[in-house]
């Protein structure tokens, strides 16, 4: 337990930082601040490196990965966004849209760090690190079909500013719609490449921890169904060059799906995996 002090001082701190980060992204997205501008991208680099440092020294305190109570996979559903924006933003270069993402990220880090708890006493398989990387794959994944609707949203509020003429701060301050598409897709493709990994490590993963494994799981066979609808979203718009607003509506649509399908399978299923 030599790193439970370090852990401490982190659960403190993130939300401290994701606060200043949410607050130096805001400022330049509402006004021009060219000195805060220069300074984003460092920031965010630091808490992300400090987040997954967290969650190394949180997994090595308690030995097992952060995914044992509902507040535990908020703080790696945080760290999952904020990689998330960051890869959007390395790949685009477009820095003034990561206040709608961070708010989420901040959030999230700060109900976890307000009430996560020190579990030692769990079931055996809970300690898996492979587990650990299929549930953070997951969260990837779904993070990134997420901001794809996220962006979907962006572009319809301007496309309907510009429609209507009228001009006020989303016109102002958001990329051009076509850059709103590309990091949709963007988004898209992250989220769907992702869901990929946490599939293929848990049709892995599953039979050699589970003697009575089913692959008609409910929870398997939503994911794999979602990953089905985005792997043929994906396939049309290439097939038949779709793009402009019928995609931003196609993304919101899927994303209302995933939303829905997993809230019904949650509420019927609160254990890890019907076999469990």
């Amino acid at each position: 337990m030599a790193t439970k002090p370090l852990v401490d001082i982190l659960v403190f701190a993130l939300p401290l930082l994701y606060a200043g980060l949410v607050a130096v992204y805001g400022i330049t997205f509402f006004r021009n601040a060219p000195r805060l501008e220069g300074f984003k991208r460092p920031y965010i680099i630091g808490v992300l490196m400090l987040h997954l440092v967290y969650l190394g020294l949180r997994t090595a305190a308690f030995d097992h990965p952060p995914i044992t109570t509902v507040f535990e996979i908020m703080t790696l559903l945080s760290a999952a966004m904020t990689t998330a924006y960051l890869y959007l933003e390395f790949r685009t270069n477009i820095r003034n849209t990561g206040f709608f993402i961070l708010t989420l990220a901040f959030l999230f880090q700060m109900l976890s760090s307000l009430f996560i708890k020190d579990l030692t006493v769990i079931p055996e398989y809970l300690h898996s690190l492979l587990l650990g990387f299929h549930v953070s794959a997951a969260l990837l994944g779904y993070t990134g079909i997420s901001l794809a609707a996220v962006y979907g949203l962006l572009y319809l509020m301007l496309y309907h500013e510009i429609r209507s003429s009228k001009f006020g701060v989303v016109y102002s301050r958001l990329p051009n719609l076509e850059t709103l598409e590309t990091m949709s897709h963007r988004a898209e493709i992250f989220g769907f490449a992702t869901l990929s990994v946490a599939i293929l490590i848990g049709l892995f993963w599953l039979p050699r921890v589970f003697q009575e494994y089913s692959y008609l799981d409910p929870k398997l066979v939503a994911t794999i169904a979602i990953w089905v609808l985005y792997a043929i979203g994906l396939t049309a718009k290439r097939r038949f060059g779709w793009q402009g607003r019928k995609t931003m509506i196609i993304s919101l649509v899927g994303f209302a799906f995933v939303f829905l399908s997993m809230m019904v399978v949650n509420a019927y299923l609160t254990s890890f995996h019907a076999f469990h």
